[in-house]
């Protein structure tokens, strides 16, 4: 629109000289016109400065159109600078006088363009309303989607720093369940385990000091793995059974096996079926699982007996772990999953993966607690 304003300028002074040379007021209308530029460049100068208050933009504007009033009475050819102070109006006043400003302005432009025809035109009647109309409604139109535009964008940077709190705060409590579940299937299990042992080498201190120290021992080894389990869950890594590439059946093997040593219930593994295809994440849930339903078996089934059985099974693995123990009535409400956190942290292990939990129980008929995860497609 400068640039415009500069061009029309330039371009009716040359058209007023060129149509009347020699004439009295051609001084007055090359000094006007050179004044009416160097003071319109002060207006985007300042803007561009930011010195100016809004106020003073008005003030501005408001002398640069009484300037360019008197240009148009003394040279009509003037008129058509009219469009880019259109736009200049609208950008600097209000919206109700800046339309009113428009409308003065294009009655000046009628009526110099009808002094310069040499009689009626209709055209030069309404070409000049034609044009200020839509210049006026291109801009406001423009305007208010630049205002709608500006709210959408505060609307979404709004919803972006929302939805990184969000997942900020999503992410503290998935690292807090995920240290919770750690803590229960491994380092709880081993202080449990630890406690039995320590309480039984105290009972037996005086009387068996051999059978003492062997749980003793027992203890510290177990001190030992929960060190390395400690440090493994710090570093999001897998089971220590699982470290350096071990499979899940040899983990669960050796989680039996130790399992009977070190509490004393006889504990078995069984395989069914031929191992893959089953994510190292996946493997380490079913690890944690299975300490965390033998910690139950441990501590409330009262069983003499327990099984771990790990079977593949087409596009799936299902790992059971069944005792003999007093089991629960789940009928009735009276099992160990409102009491602490291992049944509900095996069910979030697992719905990562898009597996299952069931729990097979009655009172006095033993516990089966079931984990079931879909294979990877080979």
């Amino acid at each position: 629109m400068h640039l415009a304003f500069v061009l029309l300028l330039g371009a009716s002074l040359t058209r007023f000289v060129v149509h009347h040379p020699g004439a009295a007021r051609v001084p007055w209308v090359i000094g006007l016109s050179v004044a009416l530029a160097a003071l319109y460049a002060l207006g985007p100068a300042a803007r561009a400065a930011d010195g100016w208050t809004v106020r003073r933009h008005r003030l501005w504007l408001a002398a640069v159109v009484v300037a360019w009033v008197v240009v148009v009475l003394l040279a009509p050819s003037f008129a058509w600078c009219a469009i880019p102070l259109f736009y200049t109006g609208l950008r600097t006043l209000p919206e109700r006088a800046a339309i009113t400003l428009v409308a003065a302005l294009t009655v000046l432009v009628v009526i110099s363009q009808l002094r310069l025809a040499d009689g009626f035109d209709p055209n030069l009647l309404l070409l000049p309303i034609a044009v200020a109309g839509l210049a006026t409604a291109v801009f406001l139109h423009m305007q208010r989607q630049a205002v709608r535009q500006h709210a959408l964008i505060d609307d979404l940077v709004r919803t972006r720093r929302e939805l990184a709190a969000t997942e900020r705060r999503a992410g503290a409590l998935a690292e807090r369940q995920r240290l919770a579940m750690e803590i229960h299937d491994s380092l709880a299990q081993g202080l449990s385990s630890q406690q039995m042992l320590l309480q039984a080498a105290a009972r037996t201190w005086d009387t068996d000091p051999a059978t003492a120290r062997t749980h003793v021992t027992t203890a510290t080894s177990i001190v030992a793995r929960n060190l390395a389990e400690a440090r493994a869950f710090v570093h999001d890594l897998a089971p220590a059974d699982l470290a350096d590439g071990g499979t899940l059946h040899d983990a669960l093997r050796a989680l039996a096996d130790r399992e009977s040593a070190e509490s004393g219930l006889p504990v078995r593994f069984h395989l069914d079926g031929s191992p893959g295809g089953l994510p190292p994440a996946a493997r380490a849930a079913l690890m944690r699982i299975a300490q965390g339903a033998l910690a139950n078996v441990r501590e409330h089934a009262g069983a003499s007996a327990a099984v771990i059985t790990l079977s593949y099974l087409g596009d799936q693995a299902v790992l059971d772990i069944a005792d003999d123990g007093r089991g629960f009535d789940q009928a009735a409400g009276t099992d160990r999953e409102g009491r602490g956190h291992g049944l509900p942290a095996m069910r979030a292990r697992l719905r990562q993966f898009g597996g299952t939990l069931t729990v097979e129980s009655g009172a006095g008929e033993g516990t089966v607690v079931t984990a079931t995860v879909p294979l990877e497609s080979p």
